[in-house]
């Protein structure tokens, strides 16, 4: 419950409670380089002028079924597209384009500015795949991929048109706690922005199937926000599949992606 949380960092920090978990960091380094040597691919096709909008592509062999999006986390401070690009093997096992996008980092943008530049990267990529459009996310790119499936999204009528699925894996779906946090120096939530940009508050669009998917052994926080996706818009009228991946903690959780034959992604592509 949110009065038994006395320290909200702890309640959000993850590394600490993950065994080697700075060994996992640089395994997706290695992997993410390793799969972009290799992949037939696109790369760092701009979708506005500042320097960390951009994305990357990954293509099937053949024509693609459709387009899959994956956004990356980090508490919306850290990282960009190049950690991840291993993460886009499953769907492209599949027949799929993935498009992965880099966006600004707090403090020189706000999480609504980020929540623009995802949706104008998705409706790039949007114009060079056709078919239908499937977004995931990873943890802030969680929230920022459920956030395009609400009403208030930035993508394009015609975008939201063709996105199907939206799986967002340990999400942030309520900003309020985090303003409780010492993060909140450099992200500058406010209770404004804590109304405009969390999920739960919002109204979802009623023609997406949406998933909130977390790891079993994960932070309290994590199960409790994943969780609250489900019931808070149960109340709007719109079902979300609430997965509990068994032995996945917040870091690995992902690399089911990285399988064209894993649940995670057949729950994404399907």
């Amino acid at each position: 419950m949110l009065f038994d949380i006395v320290d909200w960092d702890d309640a959000y920090s993850n590394a600490k409670y993950i065994q080697g978990s700075d060994t996992i960091v640089s395994e997706w380094n290695s992997a993410a380089q390793a799969f972009r040597e290799q992949a037939k691919s696109n790369l760092n096709v701009e979708y506005g002028d500042r320097e960390r909008e951009k994305f990357d592509l990954f293509l099937p062999k053949e024509e693609p079924l459709g387009l899959v999006v994956f956004i990356h986390g980090g508490y919306w401070l850290d990282f960009d597209k190049s950690s991840w690009s291993h993460l886009a093997n499953g769907s492209v096992k599949n027949g799929w384009a993935v498009c992965m996008p880099s966006y600004d980092l707090c403090p020189n943008i706000r999480i609504a500015g980020i929540t623009k530049q995802i949706g104008a990267a998705i409706n790039t990529a949007s114009e060079m795949v056709k078919g239908p459009i499937n977004i995931t996310g990873h943890s802030a790119g969680g929230h920022l991929a459920v956030r395009m499936g609400c009403i208030s999204s930035p993508l394009r009528s015609n975008t939201v048109s063709r996105v199907k699925n939206i799986v967002g894996i340990s999400g942030l779906y309520d900003l309020n706690p985090l303003m409780a946090t010492s993060m909140n120096k450099t992200l500058r939530i406010d209770e404004a922005e804590a109304a405009s940009e969390s999920p739960v508050l919002l109204e979802p669009a009623k023609a997406i199937n949406f998933t909130s998917w977390v790891g079993s052994d994960e932070r309290p926080e994590f199960l409790r926000q994943s969780k609250l996706l489900q019931t808070s818009w149960y109340k709007k009228n719109v079902s979300v599949d609430y997965v509990q991946a068994p032995a996945k903690h917040h870091f690995n959780v992902i690399a089911p992606l990285a399988d064209g034959n894993s649940e995670l992604v057949k729950s994404l592509l399907e």
